[in-house]
């Protein structure tokens, strides 16, 4: 198969004229489904913005390659167009976009097109041939300068491969690329390091991990002959396969744009040697950026391990609510009976104890791969170690957090101490020293000074609020509701809780009400912020946002944690101020709650529970509107 056999002329505009970034996607969609190869066009529109707001497909030099792959489309296919005068489009150099192709891929297992695709981003790296391409009068010359251009490509990768055994005494470069959709950037990096190699008079070799998998994978002798190895990935790269080697790492947009700042690097000698763990695990490099960029990578490593166990369980429980809500009736039911409610019939009990069960990993989890992010995976044991003490005791959420980056560079300190040992303990270290000392640290570190610290909060937070008393129930709603939303499952969380819980028992059921809709509104708010802001927010926090609802309204609030770890400054805040004003509402309209969980599902036993309603999406609104004012948007 060739480039030819996807662009058809119909599917090709040689003078475009769109004014915005949207109107040429739309243009481009358009002429993709003249050809048609796609079976649902506003599915298919949705599939080339989603990955557009994921990275800009601007590559520079006046280039753009939009794509989408999804079951809305039949058959792979390609549309073209050139915009005299270029269009903005947020590339990657600030420059106009004057010539795009527009990718489909389908969404099934026979991936030979993606060969084909990965010729035509290899080929778009050559100026030569996009002037070419702007400077033709018809579609058919077009495809003309495709098809010569495509021959040529073939009989240099062909020349490449029988002179590949040529290459003694050359200074030899290897390379790593991978971008998160694996089809156009993954080749055009790739392209970019060759071809600066080459002009230095390097052999060179890279290995793409696109959408088909590795291609043109690095052997063992081609990695113990390398003397420098560039990995530009912004996807998962198996690492440790370089350990005592000299390792560049950066974004895969530097190697599409700056081939030839890495290549001169790689020959300067100035490049750090990578020290992997010492197996061979698969780990996630995203370039080295500044130190917030390394902390956000190590923290979103935590977040995105942990969050199938936030959904699976979260979904489970609400369900059991959702079944004992459906079954049982609150009103005939004692207290203690109530203090059960999601466990009184049977499969709500079967349901929420699976439920459970995934929700006991959910911070030992982020704080195990948080650490592994750190330290590989040595640190993972320390991490889940640390984790788990949070969960059990009263730091919670904060205290995972805490337990991930401490276990993670206890690891890096060990590793460095370790270092100086003899090799025969050294060797030894992996399996013996890093768990032994690491575990015994992490756990010491937690029992003496995490959880003393938060219990010192727990207990005069429990003091202060038991001293407020009735003076203002308007500022104690609102205080206990923000408490709950401030750590999710912390000191402040577990002190508001506990508060209303003991608040049922004398009698107050005004409280319990109050307490209950401030850990409604995170997950709440959440999910509305990212149907209403959804620049603000990544693909994969978009597609996860909806299930908040669920949660949100099963009074899970656990469901916000993955949004919270990511960007705690402006999540946390938002969540606080929107949860205040539901719990002041909640108060000031007088709202009583018997039950001391069930979220939606005990409404039926709410005292005043059309206004107990209207309190729940005021706070809702308003944090899902701060979430959406405070929260930058979505980078490249």
């Amino acid at each position: 198969m060739r480039i030819t056999d996807l662009l058809e002329v119909g599917s090709i505009e040689l003078k475009g004229t769109p004014r915005s970034k949207k109107e040429a996607l739309d243009q481009m969609v358009d002429l993709m489904v003249k050809s048609g190869k796609i079976s649902d066009t506003e599915a298919y529109r949705k599939l080339v913005y989603a990955r557009e707001e994921e990275s800009t497909t601007g590559i520079g030099e006046g280039v753009a390659i939009p794509h989408g792959k999804g079951d809305s489309v039949k058959a792979p296919g390609l549309s073209a167009m050139v915009v005299p005068g270029g269009v903005e489009f947020d590339a990657l150099d600030g420059e106009p976009v004057e010539l795009l192709f527009l990718i489909a891929a389908p969404n099934t297992e026979d991936n030979i097109h993606l060969d084909v695709l990965s010729k035509l981003s290899m080929l778009m790296m050559d100026e030569g041939f996009i002037n070419d391409l702007k400077k033709t009068e018809s579609p058919e010359e077009f495809l003309k300068v495709i098809d010569l251009a495509e021959s040529k490509k073939d009989e240099e990768t062909s020349q490449a491969v029988a002179t590949e055994t040529s290459a003694k005494g050359q200074f030899k470069i290897l390379g790593v690329t991978s971008c998160p959709t694996g089809i156009a950037h993954t080749y055009m990096a790739a392209e970019g390091i060759e071809k600066a190699a080459k002009k230095r008079g390097c052999f060179v070799k890279v290995e793409t991990r696109g959408s088909g998998g590795a291609k043109n994978v690095l052997t063992e002798e081609d990695i113990r002959e390398a003397d420098c190895i560039i990995v530009a990935a912004d996807a998962q790269v198996p690492m440790d396969r370089f350990d005592g080697k000299r390792v560049i790492e950066c974004p895969v947009s530097d190697g599409i744009s700056k081939g030839d700042a890495l290549v001169e690097q790689a020959l300067s000698g100035n490049v750090p040697i990578y020290k992997g763990s010492g197996a061979a695990t698969a780990q996630t490099t995203k370039g080295k950026g500044s130190i917030g960029h390394q902390i956000y990578i190590q923290l979103m490593n935590g977040v995105s391990h942990m969050l199938p166990f936030v959904v699976g369980g979260g979904i489970l429980i609400a369900l059991a609510f959702l079944i004992d809500g459906l079954s049982v009736d609150m009103n005939a039911l004692s207290a203690e009976a109530r203090g059960n409610f999601g466990s009184i019939t049977p499969v709500a009990k079967l349901f929420k104890d699976i439920g459970g069960v995934a929700f006991g990993f959910m911070l030992p989890v982020l704080s195990g791969f948080i650490a592994m992010a750190i330290g590989d995976r040595p640190a993972l044991a320390v991490g889940f170690v640390g984790g788990m003490i949070a969960s059990g005791g009263k730091s919670g959420f904060l205290g995972a957090l805490v337990a991930g980056f401490v276990a993670g560079y206890l690891i890096v300190l060990l590793r460095k101490a370790c270092d100086k040992l003899p090799q025969a303990i050294e060797k030894i270290a992996p399996v013996l020293i890093y768990p032994v000392v690491g575990i015994l640290f992490i756990g010491l570190f937690m029992n003496f000074a995490v959880e003393p610290v938060m219990g010192g909060i727990n207990t005069a937070l429990n003091n202060g609020l038991t001293s407020m008393g009735d003076s203002s129930k308007l500022i104690l709603g609102g205080l206990l509701a923000a408490m709950m939303a401030i750590d999710m499952g912390g000191p402040f969380n577990k002190a508001a809780y506990v508060f209303g819980t003991a608040s049922i028992a004398s009698g107050n059921f005004d409280v319990m009400a109050a307490v209950m809709i401030g850990g409604m509104v995170p997950p709440c708010a959440i999910a509305l912020a990212t149907i209403l802001f959804k620049n603000k927010f990544t693909k994969e926090e978009r597609d996860n946002g909806p299930m908040n609802f669920i949660m949100g309204l099963a009074f899970i609030t656990e469901g916000a944690i993955p949004y919270a770890a990511a960007d705690p400054i402006h999540v946390l805040p938002s969540c606080m101020i929107g949860s205040g004003v539901a719990g002041a509402l909640s108060m000031l309209f007088n709202c009583t709650l018997m039950a001391p969980h069930g979220g939606i599902f005990v409404v039926p036993v709410v005292g005043n529970a059309l206004l107990y309603l209207v309190a729940l999406v005021v706070g809702t609104i308003v944090s899902a509107v701060l979430l959406g004012t405070f929260k930058k948007k979505v980078e490249a």
